[in-house]
């Protein structure tokens, strides 16, 4: 019974603020409109300035291919191959193609028909997936020699990548930030105080302050899905009952860390940089943007007491492969123990001033 009042005052609070009901509806719809077309890796419109020395039907044929492509934009067809650098180095061109005299000679030959690339490498990213792209397209056997099917991502569309990792990543944002600020509010409101004259018990408490972010954690979890299926034509492929059950224990890990941090803060400005700080060590060592393979090995070693990674991998494995439980389970069992350590902690470091 008193577990039920507490409760109700969580929620009465919770709509009396009328900040945080209009954040857990909006910021979703922010990050899932905004982030899957801002947060990628795609690299497209590549400009790219061609010196074509040999003028020959072949070298105008791979100047055609290259500018039909989706992935360059053809800036300019410089005569000499100064006056392509200097394209770069007035960032006018992202890379240069070379194409000596020749090229259609070697071809007919049978022998391999060589070309300069010269590419702007201040950004490696964007350098190396340049040279990727224009190498499959200079490379004739490319396409004849190699069957390649995609799966789980049959268009190589980012988004469907990114989609389910950002989910995750407001589940962080909104079920770890509120229960930090909830009991430190409290403490600086100074109605704390009216808490701990009473009978109630600290699991009871506690209890009280994770149960409402649950529910929060399904909300904004629901409504991402639904602006995944009608924006970007995106559903589960798996069970979305095992979705439910990751973000049931997710949402617990979270919230009771929210509200560690909270109890050993002593203003709202300090849990706030400590929640963000947490978030921020979650977000960049998940595999979010970049993959944890890819990582030095101190880094993927830290990576393993982060909950978030095995949760964006629960995400990514059922949303998009239909992984049921038993693929999971081993995360499952992780995240179960992170909930059971963190809420215990919870429960431990609030402390009754009678």
């Amino acid at each position: 019974m008193i577990l039920r009042y507490l409760i109700e005052k969580e929620f009465k609070q919770l709509i009396r603020n009328s900040f945080l009901p209009r954040l857990i509806l909006i910021f979703p719809c922010m990050i899932m409109l905004v982030m899957p077309w801002a947060a990628t890796l795609e690299i497209e419109d590549l400009r790219i300035a061609i010196i074509d020395n040999d003028h020959t039907p072949s070298s105008l044929r791979l100047t055609h291919r290259i500018e039909s492509s989706p992935y360059f934009k053809l800036v300019a067809l410089p005569d000499t191959y100064h006056k392509a650098v200097e394209c770069i180095e007035r960032n006018q061109a992202d890379m240069l193609l070379e194409i000596p005299k020749g090229f259609e000679k070697e071809q007919v030959n049978g022998r391999p028909a060589s070309a300069l690339v010269a590419i702007n490498a201040v950004n490696g990213t964007k350098g190396g997936l340049g040279n990727t792209y224009l190498q499959q397209i200079l490379n004739p056997q490319s396409t004849s020699v190699t069957s390649i099917r995609y799966r789980f991502n049959l268009h190589l569309d980012y988004k469907t990548f990114m989609v389910p990792a950002l989910m995750t990543m407001l589940l962080v944002m909104l079920c770890g930030f509120l229960p930090a600020l909830n009991v430190v509010g409290e403490k600086e409101a100074g109605t704390i105080e009216q808490i701990n004259v009473t009978p109630v018990s600290r699991f009871t408490f506690t209890l009280s302050k994770l149960l409402p972010y649950w529910l929060i954690g399904f909300i904004v979890l629901n409504l991402c899905m639904l602006l995944a299926w009608a924006v970007y034509g995106l559903t589960p492929v798996g069970s979305i009952f095992t979705i439910y059950l990751a973000t049931l224990i997710f949402v617990l890990v979270m919230s009771g860390l929210g509200l560690v941090i909270s109890n050993y803060s002593s203003t709202m400005q300090q849990a706030m940089f400590v929640m963000w700080f947490c978030m921020l060590i979650f977000i960049l060592m998940s595999g979010l943007f970049t993959p944890i393979s890819s990582m030095p090995d101190w880094a993927q070693y830290i990576t393993y007491i982060n909950p978030l990674r095995y949760f964006m991998e629960m995400m990514r494995m059922v949303y998009l492969k239909g992984s049921g439980i038993g693929d999971i389970v081993q995360q499952l069992c992780v995240l179960s123990c992170f909930a059971t350590i963190l809420y215990g902690w919870a429960i431990h470091s609030y402390r009754k001033q009678q």
